[in-house]
């Protein structure tokens, strides 16, 4: 047996991945939240609610795909919490985590908890070929519509995989947050991120912009009403898009720059949905050597779980 079951239940997108280790392949399935035109998210029963009726139906279309006998799974990994902070919670992840224990008791295979943000490094490790890092310090950075966190990994000895230390964020709004209420002020489909980098792609304007950085964090909030402001004052929507990802690309570059010179240099990986943007990859890539998570594992999936899961049982 040698196939690994991740299920990751985020408040945006239900996920779960059969990851074969001997093989090196991936096999997942995800669906995203439904959200009402305008809205900017979910509240959370809404989530758990969706979670729940969704689930069933990717985990036929999974084992379909995969053509997996439940007999070949060898462990099953879930993503119990957002992050590894203490305190960290949010009731959607008590659906896959409860979906975790279930199938662990009934196939009688081991359980491993992980958090979100292991499952989106893990994800970027993998995608990149990079899960060599796995035992070295690097910087990852966690860009999306729940963090804007800069992560010291592996800094510190561990029992657990991926130990993180928090060394940056965003004092106010989320990345992932800005793109979304920027999106939204421009009359775009939440979430607004590939609707809003289609726009930024046709601005043939230069954009320099000053980030608000404070030590190793970054401020946003002011970004969106720069953004609004424009918008207000008649300025194009492609140049309003190119604005609000400009500030992104500049704030985690200041960042990059004050962490690496406080804690050395390391190897720089992003992972996170956010990092999906084509335009902040290419310029952040001119500007450090960096790895990017691909983009198709960039948005919440289950696939960093599965495959963090199969490390952990080999352990």
């Amino acid at each position: 047996m040698s196939k690994f079951l991740g299920v990751d239940t985020s408040n945006y997108t239900t996920s779960v991945c059969l990851f074969d280790d001997k093989k090196d392949t991936v096999v997942q399935k995800r669906k995203l939240l439904p959200v009402s035109k305008g809205e900017l998210g979910l509240r959370q029963s809404d989530a758990v609610f969706h979670h729940t009726a969704q689930l069933p139906k990717l985990f036929e279309e999974l084992f379909l795909e995969a053509k997996c006998d439940k007999s070949e799974i060898t462990a099953i990994g879930a993503s119990f919490t957002p992050t590894k902070a203490e305190g960290s919670y949010m009731p959607c992840f008590s659906v896959g985590s409860g979906v975790g224990r279930i199938l662990s008791s009934t196939l009688d295979v081991p359980l491993f908890e992980l958090s979100h943000q292991q499952g989106h490094i893990g994800a970027a490790l993998y995608s990149t070929n990079r899960l060599d890092l796995l035992r070295e310090k690097f910087l990852a950075f966690h860009v999306s519509g729940g963090t804007t966190d800069a992560l010291l990994v592996n800094s510190e000895l561990s029992d657990d995989i991926l130990p993180i230390k928090l060394v940056g964020k965003s004092l106010d709004l989320h990345a992932g947050q800005l793109v979304d209420r920027v999106g939204l002020s421009l009359g775009l489909s939440f979430p607004c991120g590939k609707e809003l980098e289609k726009l930024a792609l046709l601005n043939n304007r230069d954009i320099k912009v000053k980030p608000t950085i404070k030590g190793n964090d970054c401020c946003l909030s002011g970004v969106q009403n720069i953004c609004e402001k424009a918008i207000d004052n008649g300025e194009d929507s492609s140049y309003v898009a190119a604005l609000c990802l400009k500030y992104i690309e500049e704030s985690l570059y200041k960042m990059t720059e004050n962490i690496l010179s406080q804690y050395g240099e390391m190897p720089v990986v992003f992972a996170g949905g956010v990092m999906s943007n084509s335009i902040i990859r290419e310029n952040l890539s001119k500007k450090i050597p960096c790895t990017f998570c691909e983009p198709q594992y960039s948005t919440d999936n289950a696939c960093g779980i599965a495959v963090l899961t199969s490390i952990l049982f080999r352990e």
